[in-house]
């Protein structure tokens, strides 16, 4: 109890601390007294001299008039109608947050430190109450001011910027963060109080059924945790009904970017909050003297990934021995996995205590094991992951069950046993497939052996083996089968030994194979650390959300030329071949084309295929000249192809359909080249050539191709009947300027074309300039690269440090930043320091420099300003030159992957040609007669189709008269009887997270340049290895 009371003591004395700034800062009297024995405070218990150091005064509750909106006048727009419906719904929710603030502190906070004899000590309310009166005097002020901007509402309609003067204090974070990281600890103590203080534990149910809405303490309390990301909500919704030009607009914009940082921030504290909880709790139980107490307590570890799974155990014949929940822990350089003990009081206190605040459990390890040493084994995959000669053990729980399979080395796990029906189907097959053959060389003609009936055996099992395949790749999606590494046996054969968890649902298992892949990535050397977070404190351990380096290749596969890299694109396709796990663990899948070549000289292309952990070379093929841009172009939606459907309809003939995927090439002769994807076959499309002038960049929209030449022209290509760009037709040439145009930036229905330190604003359709303001005061200074994100354009430049940014609609200045200011922390004293490259994902701003280091720097996601906000991260693996290009690689995971078994079968109850029960029921053999039970393999012979019976064939059957296709009609021969098979009745826990869920992306980043080299001074890969064209692949966990 003295670690709590110790936690007491300094949260108290932190409080008064801050209580005195909070009286400067917010000019508020006698908000916080604090008598100057307050660090006297006895630590014995809960006696009544432990509130003797404080001096609590009362804050008056300001009486204002809460604010109303009037009647709506007329004459409004549909658009004011719905602001005014949102302003009302603000109003409303700030009203209800107010009032449960106000509920914390009157009905809980004010009794239990009047209350006699004390039901919670002083000190420990000021610890569960932590911040509370501070928020609400936030809230009470920004109250104040909403009534005013609320009665005023229909002459000005300005709301946003009441919201950025309000939240972007620093004073707002800081209360917020501290009652952030302190509500673990909060309700660590409302649950031991409850657990050993009666009086305690009635005081709060009787609180919880005198309230009208029956919510408790904790539903209070965790409201100030949600309130940002409600704000966030109703702000989207204004944004969307502000038209451009509205003088509220830019307002919400960066009102948005300040509450999404805010939410970021305390989102990313209670995270780590969270985590150092869950490792407090793990610490607390292991032994003091055991070697993992040790570890945990270096504080070297971080927790990347903690849930609750099922671990399964089964017998020699797949069938289910028993399950039990485990709480798993996946630290960064561990795997740890515990038993989970509840030892309540009693039943009933048990229940009544989690219905008030969320119990955590205690914990019993059952065993941990270096996370290197860890491999997860999908059902198929056991021979190629670990040696034939190892005995396999399921665990402690199944070796009575295991003596039989042991003799064999081979054991049987659920899942396992289907990949072995599979390879008995593959064999009977092969010996089907020689009597067929055998069968065709009959001189006689019989009834029942003939071609026919062969034929049937060996499509009737072809189908089998594909059910199978479906019924091993459903297992697989919430089953994590983890091998891992046990003791010797007496000869000196390694041992290991297999577990068996059931995720609750297949992104669980995606998570977990996901973050199992990176976590030993995190391993190398190269990783450790990977980036250095300049912050006051110097830190130089990144959090696990950042990126993490992959790989490093070749760009090119010829090393006798030296080629210079110029473009890359990543071109996404889907692979139906990968395996669950593959999906998990492999970049994103697709192609991903690099350009280069020599000046002057001819150029190269070479495209990676992704569906792996490390990319390999499919294609590489010349080009007349030096490749100095590519463009993406993707197919056209369904809706732009249902727009497209009458003209097609009105086209000649003869007209190409619509493309697929294509690639642009922009050469250094002038020329275009357009490619069709891998998949068909990589052909040259179209060529053409606008001029003699290089093609500096190339930007798409629906129905324009442009390109940027040396000139300072922009050429335009129209889409011709097929889909495909006119590039015979002359395009329309836009001069923007004198100066070579370096960049172009499509936005929804304008393009942005820089020249020198110019931005020209061109309209997407007419293709007449709008207006052309200045990028940078100095004239020197071109526009090199151009990068959207929400409402703001960042630009960096081909002299100077700098990178500015820019709003979209009224092309305002609103930030600048020097980055050489970080990169001094890994070059000191270089302070001339270029910008090569810029990239946006994820809510990271990425900036390649002239010095081959790659900075990151935190942005807003959402649709506001995209503000920097922090100071960001350095990575500390980069090249020997310029970082050429930064490219991003995303993938959507196909739906059906995330699909669990119960939403696959109800899809399957809903289909009117599955087998009917009656058929299913006849052609059950007696159990006696099953030499393996839950599959039947049944036929009925052409030649013997007189006989009574139904058919079954492989052969579609004709519609009956009535058009009727709910009958078995001729099928193949097989019907399965499932019921017994343990992937059936064995389930994993439903979840309904899930069914909302549209999509989950796999995302790497690639940066090209000269060589690799590595900034950790301390590190003993070399500082600059070959300085040939280099690629370097970062792996970002996927977004779930």
């Amino acid at each position: 109890m003295g670690g709590g009371e110790e936690e007491a003591d300094r949260q108290c004395l932190q409080e008064n601390a801050t209580g005195r700034m909070w009286r400067k800062r917010c000019s508020i009297e006698n908000n916080y007294i604090s008598s100057s024995s307050s660090s006297s405070v006895s630590a014995s218990g809960d006696s009544e001299e432990e509130d003797m150091g404080f001096l609590e005064v009362t804050v008056p509750d300001m009486k204002h008039p809460s604010p109303e909106l009037g009647p709506m006048p007329d004459g409004l727009s549909p658009q004011q109608v719905v602001r005014r419906h949102i302003l009302g719904s603000i109003v409303q929710s700030e009203r209800s947050y107010v009032d449960s603030l106000k509920r914390i502190l009157q009905d809980y906070r004010h009794p239990l430190m009047e209350m006699e004899p004390k039901a919670l000590s002083a000190r420990k309310c000021q610890v569960v109450f932590f911040r509370l009166k501070e928020i609400l005097h936030c809230h009470s002020m920004f109250q104040i001011a909403l009534f005013s901007r609320v009665a005023e509402w229909d002459t000005t309609e300005k709301i946003g910027d009441l919201f950025v003067a309000s939240f972007s204090k620093s004073m707002v974070l800081d209360v917020y963060s501290d009652y952030v990281n302190n509500f673990t600890n909060a309700m660590s103590v409302i649950k031991k109080a409850c657990l050993t203080k009666p009086m305690f534990l009635e005081f709060l149910k009787k609180r919880q059924m005198a309230s009208p809405d029956r919510v408790t303490l904790y539903g209070l309390m965790v409201k100030p945790i949600q309130r940002f990301p409600q704000f966030i909500l109703l702000l989207q919704d204004m944004l969307k009904n502000t038209p451009t030009g509205h003088p509220d607009r830019l307002s919400l914009q960066l009102a948005l970017t300040e509450l999404e940082t805010l939410a970021e921030k305390l989102n990313e504290q209670k995270r780590v909050a969270d985590q150092i909880a869950e490792i407090q709790q793990l610490i607390r139980s292991v032994s003091d003297r055991s070697s993992l107490n040790k570890l945990l307590n270096s504080g070297q570890h971080q927790l990347l990934l903690c849930e609750t799974l099922t671990e399964t155990v089964y017998g020699d014949r797949g069938q289910l021995i028993k399950s039990k929940e485990r709480k798993v822990f996946l630290l960064n350089d561990m795997l740890v996995c515990a038993n989970i003990n509840f030892k309540p009081v009693s039943t009933r206190g048990q229940l009544e205590i989690s219905s008030l605040v969320p119990l955590g459990p205690k914990y019993v390890v059952k065993w941990n094991t270096a996370l290197p040493q860890v491999q997860v084994v999908e059902v198929g995959q056991e021979n190629s992951t670990y040696d034939k000669d190892n005995v396999v053990i399921q665990n402690a729980g199944a070796k009575k069950h295991a003596s039989a399979s042991q003799s064999s080395n081979k054991v049987y796990l659920g899942p396992p046993r289907l990949f072995q029906e599979l390879q008995d189907l593959q064999k009977d097959l092969a010996v089907v497939e020689q009597i067929t053959l055998l069968i065709s060389t009959l001189h006689g003609t019989y009834q029942n052996l003939n071609m026919t009936v062969a034929q049937d055996w060996c499509l009737a099992l072809q189908r089998m083996m594909r059910v199978k395949e479906e019924e091993i790749h459903s297992a697989n999606k919430c089953r994590l089968r983890l091998l891992l590494p046990g003791k010797t046996d007496k000869s000196g054969r390694p041992i290991s030994f297999m577990v068996v968890f059931i995720t609750p649902n297949p992104l669980s298992k995606i998570s977990w194979v996901n973050r199992l892949h990176l976590a030993k990535i995190g391993l190398r050397e190269e990783n450790q650390p990977g980036w250095m977070c300049p912050d006051e404190d110097k830190k130089s351990k990144a959090p696990f959300w950042c990126p993490i380096l992959a790989c490093r290749i070749p760009a090119f596969s010829s090393n006798a030329l030296d080629l210079q890299l110029g473009a890359v694109v990543h071109n996404p396709v889907q692979s139906s071949l990968l395996g669950f796990s593959a999906v998990s663990t492999s970049l994103p899948q697709g192609y991903l084309w690099v350009g280069g070549g020599q000046e002057g000289a001819g150029g190269q292309v070479e495209i990676f295929s992704l569906n792996r952990s490390v990319p390999r070379t499919v294609k590489s093929f010349p080009v007349a000249s030096q490749v100095l841009c590519m463009e993406y172009i993707p197919e056209k939606s369904k809706e732009e192809q249902e727009e497209g459907k009458a003209e097609d309809l009105r086209a000649a003939a003869d007209q190409p359909s619509a493309p697929h995927p294509t690639i642009c090439l922009g050469l250094q002769d002038g020329s275009i080249l357009v490619y069709g994807s891998v998949d068909t076959g990589t052909q040259c499309l179209l060529t053409c050539s606008p001029g003699q002038q290089p093609v500096l960049c190339l930007k798409h929209s629906p129905e324009y191709l442009f390109a940027g030449l040396q000139n300072g022209t922009v050429a335009a290509y129209a889409r011709n009947n097929g889909g495909l760009w006119d590039l015979e037709a002359q395009p329309t040439c836009l001069e923007v300027g004198t100066g070579p145009v370096r960049t172009l930036l499509t936005l929804d229905d304008t393009v942005w074309a820089s020249c020198a330190n110019q931005v020209t604003v061109l309209d997407a359709a007419s293709l007449q300039a709008q207006q052309t303001f200045e990028a940078h005061p100095d004239e020197e200074a071109s526009v090199t690269h151009m990068i959207k994100a929400g409402s703001g354009v960042w630009m960096a430049f081909s002299s100077g440090s700098s990178i500015r940014l820019f709003h979209t609609e009224t092309l305002e200045h609103l930030q600048e930043i020097n980055i050489a200011t970080r990169t001094t922390f890994v070059l000191p004293g270089q302070k001339n320091v270029r910008v090569t490259s810029l990239l946006i994902c994820q809510g990271l701003l990425w900036v390649g420099t002239d010095q081959g280091i790659i900075v990151l720097l935190p942005v807003p996601r959402l649709e506001g300003i995209p503000k920097i906000t922090g100071k960001g991260m350095v990575s500390l693996n980069g090249h020997c030159g310029p970082v050429e290009f930064l490219a991003v690689a995303i993938s959507t995971l196909a739906p059906d992957v995330l699909k669990n078994e119960k939403e696959e079968e109800g899809g399957q109850e809903e289909k009117p040609d599955g087998p009917s029960p009656e058929l299913s029921a006849l052609d059950k053999p007696p159990a006696g007669e099953m030499r393996k039970k839950g599959i039947l393999l049944k036929y009925r012979l052409h030649s013997t189709s007189h006989l009574p019976g139904q058919l079954l064939s492989v052969k579609d059957a004709p519609l009956a008269p009535g058009g009727s296709t709910l009958e078995h009609s001729e099928e193949d021969g097989s019907i399965y009887e499932m019921a017994d098979d343990p992937d059936i009745w064995v389930r994993s826990r439903p979840c309904t997270r899930d069914t909302h869920r549209k999509e989950i992306s796999s995302v790497a980043i690639i940066s090209g340049g000269r060589g690799y080299r590595n900034f950790n001074p301390s590190s003993k890969l070399p500082a600059c290895s070959e300085t040939d064209s280099t690629l370097l692949i970062w792996q970002v966990p996927l977004m779930l």
